[in-house]
């Protein structure tokens, strides 16, 4: 049930959070936190991961809305099976965020994004994030150590 709660929140936090962007900053407006080593950004991402296939708004928002499905069947059928602790966590974080930003494709067309990091690195500065892309990459990685099988001790 905890796992349900957890995607519950992570869909439900990004909502508010890109709801309050939204109606706060006009797109491309900065505000600097933590010394500028955190930048707020608006920023519609009408595409996947770097704005890639933004002039293919339909075919982006079916795949991202694919992927979700097929990751909430491997979610369910993790719930039927003992162990599998890490790979459950790694689906939630991943099936939080994605629900979030498959949500916004469908809704509101594009991902509202809405921090980067103040860095010296200027391509690392012009990517714009949200939370739900980082609980996607998180999810991912645990589920891959998840998978992963230790080697055998001969």
């Amino acid at each position: 049930m905890i796992w349900f709660i957890i995607i519950a929140g992570i869909f439900t936090g990004e909502l508010l959070l890109k709801n309050y962007m939204e109606k706060k900053l006009k797109e491309g407006e900065n505000k600097k936190l933590l010394n500028g080593r955190l930048l707020v950004r608006k920023h519609y991402n009408r595409g996947i991961a770097l704005n890639m296939g933004s002039g293919r708004q339909p075919l982006v928002a079916a795949v991202s809305l694919g992927m979700a499905v097929f990751c909430t069947v491997l979610f369910l059928a993790s719930l039927g099976s003992k162990g599998g602790a890490l790979l459950r966590a790694g689906l939630t974080l991943l099936l939080g965020g994605a629900y979030s930003n498959t949500y916004d494709r469908l809704k509101r067309k594009y991902v509202v994004d809405y921090f980067s990091f103040g860095v010296k690195w200027k391509r690392l500065q012009n990517i714009v994030f949200n939370i739900s892309d980082f609980c996607i990459l998180i999810g991912a990685l645990l589920c891959i150590l998840a998978m992963e099988k230790p080697p055998a001790i001969h």
